[in-house]
């Protein structure tokens, strides 16, 4: 029996990943669609094909501090663990938004929201688990002046990450990352801090993970046309949610590489932090 959750789920993405995994998975599986509209995940679980494993609908919203633990309680009771997790959760920007007034919600859930669903799940992992967070291929240190890299590669825990966020959250705030040199795309520095967050897990759990077969890891779906995407640039041929989740789902369920622990991976190879 399977175990799978992803969140950000109700639409996009996250909806082709539930779907998908719940296609190849068995009746016998479950896999959780989380959000947090209470409504909105009632009607995407009802509308997944039937065939493969149970879809069940959860209420998870990663901005509560409290949610993501919660959350992993009840799923280790009821299942004693879980194979597959798939942090997607994320609050998009529009090139219209003042980074100024949306950074706190916008570090709250694509950040500090991604650090909340490693704690919580990463101790429940059962082994051969997956722990994936969707990130993006500008989550490396090429896209951030040298002179910011050790915002992230300094920190050794999941706290010293969220530190460092807290830092750089606040500076959007007052205006000083405006006049230094962090990128005004605010979607660049966080997601390096989401690939971050996934190195420094890693390398807290690489050695017990190699023994139990257990993958955590970032990975990038690759540009996707959805109407958030076409604020920013010409999706038109790019591919739909669909089909951008299946190199995400063959990480989810395929075999595990060790060259892929702890990095970020886009359509099965490895695209280097540094």
């Amino acid at each position: 029996m399977t175990i799978a959750l992803v969140t950000g789920a109700t639409q996009g993405l996250g909806l082709a990943l539930t779907e998908g995994l719940a296609q190849r998975l068995t009746p016998a599986d479950t896999v959780y669609l989380t959000g947090r509209d209470v409504d909105r995940v009632t009607e995407a679980a009802q509308a997944v094909p039937g065939g493969g494993a149970q879809v069940r609908g959860e209420l998870l919203d990663v901005a509560d501090p409290r949610a993501a633990a919660e959350l992993a309680d009840r799923i280790e009771e009821r299942h004693g663990g879980i194979d597959v997790v798939v942090g997607n959760a994320v609050m998009r920007v529009g090139p219209d938004d003042d980074p100024r007034e949306i950074i706190d919600e916008y570090a709250e859930v694509n950040n500090f929201g991604t650090t909340r669903l490693l704690r919580a799940f990463a101790p429940i992992l059962n082994d051969h688990g997956r722990l994936l967070v969707v990130a993006s291929s500008l989550g490396t240190l090429h896209h951030v002046a040298p002179v910011l890299h050790e915002h992230f590669t300094r920190p050794s825990s999941l706290d010293e990450v969220d530190e460092q966020v807290a830092r750089w959250r606040d500076a959007v705030k007052d205006g000083s990352a405006k006049a230094g040199a962090w990128p005004g795309f605010v979607n660049i520095p966080s997601k390096v801090f989401q690939v971050a967050a996934v190195r420094v897990l890693a390398d807290e759990r690489r050695e017990t993970d190699a023994q139990r077969g257990v993958l955590v890891a970032a990975v990038c779906p690759g540009m996707i046309n959805t109407p958030t995407s076409a604020l920013w640039w010409d999706v038109s041929t790019a591919p739909t949610p669909a089909q951008a989740a299946e190199a995400v789902l063959d990480l989810a369920l395929g075999p595990v590489r060790p060259g892929r622990y702890g990095e970020l991976v886009r359509h099965g190879e490895v695209v280097p932090f540094s």
